[in-house]
This record gives C-alpha cells, sequence and structure tokens, in this order.
C-alpha cells in the first residue's frame, strides 16, 4: 500500500513541527507550509491524501482553503485545526465537508487515533469505488446489462469468439436485445476498426433487397440514376449484421448463400466481380428449424448462418437484471428530458418484478420513459408505471391517495364514537372545526 502523505498547514512554525514529528514517527510522508496560498501551490506541484489545516490563518483564511481545496481537489481529505475558542469555525467548516477538527493544544495520542481512523475511511472508500467498478464491469458489456446466469454467459461467449471470424446467429424474442449483442460481438473482434452495417431484411421491401443488398449500376433499372454501393460491399473489413433474416425471399437466401460460400458478389447491371470479407451476424424472432420444415428458410443457409449460436434470454427469465435495467433507463431518461426524478419506490420495483414483459427489455425502457415523463415527484410509484391496461384499475386499488386514507380514517373514528365531534376531534388530534369542514369536504354522513 503506498504511503499516506499529509500536507500541515499552519502558520505557527512549533505547531508544524510538532506535527510533522508526530506522523512522520508513526511513518506517514509529511509536508509542512505557513499559508493556505503556499499551500494550494503545494497541491498543484505534488498530490497529498490528507490536509492538516488551520482555521486562523495569516492571508487566506483556512476556511477559503477548505473551500478551495474541496473545489479543485475533492479527493484531499481536510482535518480543520482550532483552538477551544473557535469550535464553532470547526463545526461550521465539517459543514463544508470538512472530515473532522482537532482542537489545540494536542494531544499526540488523539492526533495518531484521528489519523488512522481517517487512512482507514480512505482505504474503505477506495475498495468500495473498486468493488462498484468491479461490479459494474461484471455486470456491464458494451451496452448489454446483466448480472443473470444466462447474461453472464452470453459476455463470456462474445469475450470467447473474439479473435474468430466465423458466422453468429442469434436467436430471441423481439426486444431481447440482438442487436445490441450484434454490435458488441463486432466491437470485441478483429473487424471492430471497420464499419458496423446492419440490414433489417424485415423492413425492406422483397422487390429492392437484391439492390440493397449488392448495389446497382448507373441504368441497371428504370430508377437507377447513379451507381450506388451495397450493403455487402459497406461492410467489407467489418461486420454485416442481417436483423430478421428469417424474413428474407428464397431467391435472395440463394444469393446469399452463394455470397457467403465465396465473398464474390457482382452489382444489380454490373458484370465485374467484387470481393468483400467481412463477418456475418444473423439475427431472427423465427424458428428457423421449423421453417426449414416449412421449406421457407434453406438448409444450407441455415448451416451457413449457425457456426456460433446463442439465444437472448427473454426478460421474464432473468427478472434479476430488472433492477439493474430499471436504475439504468431512469438515469439515461432523467438526463435526455431534464427531470428531477430520483428512484423507483419499492412498491414501484415490485410491479416491475412481478410483470411478465412481452415486450422484454425494449418495454421496460418504454415503461421507465414514460415513468419519467408523467411522474411529479421525485420518486416513481406503481401509478406511474404503463405496465398494462388491464392493472390500471388494480394498481388504483392497492396505491389509494392520502385523502381516501384521511376520509376512512375519519370516517371509521366518527362511527367509533358514535359521532361524538367533541371525542373525534380529540381522537384525530384536530380541532372541532377542523373535523366540521372534513366531514364536510367529503361528504361524510352517518350510517
Amino acid at each position: 500500500m503506498a504511503q499516506t502523505r499529509i500536507l500541515i498547514v499552519d502558520d505557527e512554525l512549533v505547531i508544524r513541527e510538532s506535527l510533522a514529528g508526530w506522523l512522520k514517527r508513526d511513518g506517514y510522508e509529511v509536508g509542512t507550509v505557513a499559508g493556505g496560498e503556499e499551500a494550494l501551490d503545494l497541491l498543484k506541484q505534488k498530490g497529498f491524501d490528507i490536509l492538516l489545516l488551520d482555521i486562523q490563518l495569516d492571508g487566506m483564511s483556512g476556511m477559503e482553503v477548505l473551500s478551495r481545496v474541496k473545489e479543485e481537489y475533492p479527493d484531499i481529505d481536510v482535518v480543520m485545526i482550532t483552538a477551544f475558542g473557535s469550535v464553532q469555525s470547526a463545526v461550521q467548516a465539517m459543514k463544508s465537508h470538512a472530515f473532522d477538527y482537532l482542537l489545540k493544544p494536542f494531544d499526540p495520542d488523539e492526533l495518531g487515533v484521528m489519523i488512522k481512523k481517517l487512512v482507514q475511511h480512505r482505504a474503505q472508500k477506495q475498495e468500495n469505488i473498486f468493488l462498484k467498478e468491479e461490479y459494474e464491469t461484471r455486470t456491464r458489456f458494451e451496452s448489454m446489462i446483466g448480472q443473470s446466469r444466462a447474461m453472464q454467459d452470453i459476455f463470456k461467449l462474445i469475450e470467447d469468439i473474439r479473435e474468430v471470424p466465423s458466422s453468429v446467429l442469434i436467436t430471441g424474442e423481439t426486444g431481447t436485445g440482438k442487436g445490441l449483442a450484434a454490435k458488441a460481438i463486432h466491437s470485441n473482434s478483429r473487424f471492430r476498426n471497420g464499419p458496423f452495417v446492419s440490414v433489417n431484411c424485415g423492413a425492406i421491401p422483397k422487390h429492392i433487397m437484391e439492390s440493397e443488398l449488392f448495389g446497382h449500376r448507373k441504368g441497371a433499372f428504370t430508377d437507377a440514376k447513379e451507381t450506388r454501393k451495397g450493403r455487402l460491399e459497406m461492410a467489407s473489413g467489418g461486420t454485416l449484421f442481417l436483423d430478421e433474416i428469417g424474413e428474407i425471399s428464397m431467391r435472395m437466401q440463394i444469393d446469399l448463400l452463394q455470397v457467403l460460400e465465396d465473398r464474390i458478389f457482382y452489382k444489380v447491371g454490373g458484370t465485374q466481380p467484387i470481393t468483400a470479407d467481412f463477418r456475418v451476424i444473423a439475427a431472427t424472432n423465427a424458428n428457423l428449424e421449423q421453417a426449414i420444415k416449412d421449406r421457407t428458410f434453406r438448409e444450407d443457409l441455415f448451416y451457413r448462418l449457425n457456426v456460433i449460436s446463442f439465444a437472448m434470454p427473454p426478460l421474464r427469465e432473468r427478472k434479476e437484471d430488472i433492477p439493474l435495467l430499471a436504475d439504468h433507463f431512469l438515469k439515461k431518461f432523467t438526463q435526455e428530458v431534464n427531470r428531477g426524478v430520483e428512484r423507483i419506490s419499492r412498491d414501484a420495483m415490485d410491479e416491475l418484478m412481478l410483470y411478465e414483459w412481452p415486450g422484454n427489455v425494449r418495454e421496460l425502457s418504454n415503461a421507465i420513459e414514460r415513468a419519467v415523463v408523467v411522474c411529479r415527484t421525485r420518486t416513481i410509484t406503481p401509478l406511474d408505471l404503463p405496465i398494462g391496461a388491464s392493472r390500471e384499475e388494480e394498481l388504483k386499488t392497492r396505491y389509494v391517495s392520502l385523502d381516501d386514507v384521511e376520509k376512512d380514517h375519519i370516517f371509521t373514528i366518527l362511527n367509533q364514537t358514535g359521532w361524538n365531534i367533541s371525542k373525534s376531534s380529540a381522537i384525530l388530534g384536530i380541532d372541532r372545526s377542523t373535523l366540521y369542514n372534513k366531514i364536510q369536504r367529503y361528504k361524510l354522513k352517518p350510517e
């Protein structure tokens, strides 16, 4: 462990020398200066862990130095030195984030205990930072988040295949993050310095898919006003991501299989062969084995794509990841829409955990975004969550308003006292006129 470095700032020489002697004896690296300006100059040149700072200094005051240090060097812990008559100033300094204060005259043992406690505090703080970073490293991979076994296995698989150029097939329901997984594979592969070219096979009309993939020569067809590169050529040196691969036509499956086998293709209307080196990642929410049986997907193309494969798990099967994802989306959307929402209530988190999420992570993202927009406080409650219209009335029943609680309570007390206003107001802790007003407001009547 590195030696702790302590800077003493006091305008009395005898105090500087006494403190320095005691601290050096205990094994600390010590520096001393007489004033605030000197301290700030020295901090620019050399790093320190702890500052022993006298409140009463000539020139720049100790409080001014404290303010500057906390602004410019927030990781330095400051202990204020003060005489008995200035304890109030020391307390004020602690409100300004000083760690503690030390009273003159000094007790060497007291000083030693304080510094040891502070060193332990710093070590614990550093350990907490390390553990937090390690946890985030384990639960986050590129843009994917997950602490579940299923997601951890996917993270490891992506690491394991980083040096191989083999094709990858990603399966899974809509909204599970297949596109994020494809980008993570690309970013961790030897193709990472090349382009990542995505093709949504289900969104491109079949009659222009050939031109989109292979490109075309000027005049190849009516609308071909100029020669254009296709996605295959654009992906050269990088990754071609074929999303919803199950949607392409049988004819395109034949053409694509040929390209994947020899990496040579022709533009529409072209005669010159084009060679492109790229990795192929395909994704689908369809059952391709069944599509093969139904003769809507070629078996040879399936095996060409399915060299390495994995399934993105649905969110309902990795519910332990929901708090992590919800917190991530909360931070993301509060920044994007500039709202002061800070947390998700325990009841709201329970609702998130109970819901089955047919739309998976994408639906969770949309739910948190909506909650951030409609939330009127700093805390998201169950009523802010759009997790299914069928649950709205149930939630309103389970999570009633304060007015409803007050109304029911007042009505109960009135009935228990036989509508005796004096007794009821005494039990409720309000005066008679307030109780009358609430009876009128809630339109309460004896049973």
